[in-house]
């Protein structure tokens, strides 16, 4: 009789170490599976969050690495948006040649460019007075980019 209940525990233990590395296995796969297949649209939608002023260039060239790494332009949709001291720096006045350079350019890749409209009130600028190819997010930096995260975008703030 106390072999049995030796053997017995013996299998159970075997059968649940079977079952968790088959389960295991089982949720790789699928997992591996989801992060391999398309979105419907076949883009990757990604949302960059900047507010530091000193991170300007540091998320512009993350910008750049992200278009280069997948290809182009034509296989993701970026949108920036900017608020808080950050935007002083896109300030046509005061931004740099390489600055305006490299935001013309995201422009015409279709990056979709927005400013906090309460930044800009506080800021004291208008539209008219940042660097081309920026919209104004009306209801505010945060609210345009919780907009977008429900619309599928993944949020990235370097």
């Amino acid at each position: 009789m106390h072999r049995r209940s030796i053997l017995w525990g013996i299998v159970s233990a075997l059968v649940s170490v079977l079952v968790s590395v088959l389960g295991g296995a089982l949720a790789a796969s699928r997992a591996r599976a989801a992060s391999e297949a398309p979105s419907p649209t076949g883009k990757l939608k990604v949302a960059y969050h900047l507010s530091d002023i000193e991170k300007v260039n540091f998320v512009l060239g993350n910008i750049q690495n992200h278009l280069d790494g997948v290809g182009g332009p034509e296989n993701v949709t970026i949108a920036l948006v900017i608020h808080g001291p950050a935007l002083r720096a896109f300030h046509s006045a005061s931004a740099n040649a390489d600055l305006s350079r490299r935001v013309q350019q995201f422009s015409r890749d279709g990056v979709e460019l927005a400013a906090c409209g309460k930044t800009m009130k506080s800021q004291n600028v208008s539209l008219t007075e940042l660097l081309p190819g920026f919209v104004v997010a009306d209801k505010g930096g945060v609210v345009r980019l919780a907009e977008l995260q429900s619309r599928g975008y993944l949020y990235l703030r370097p």
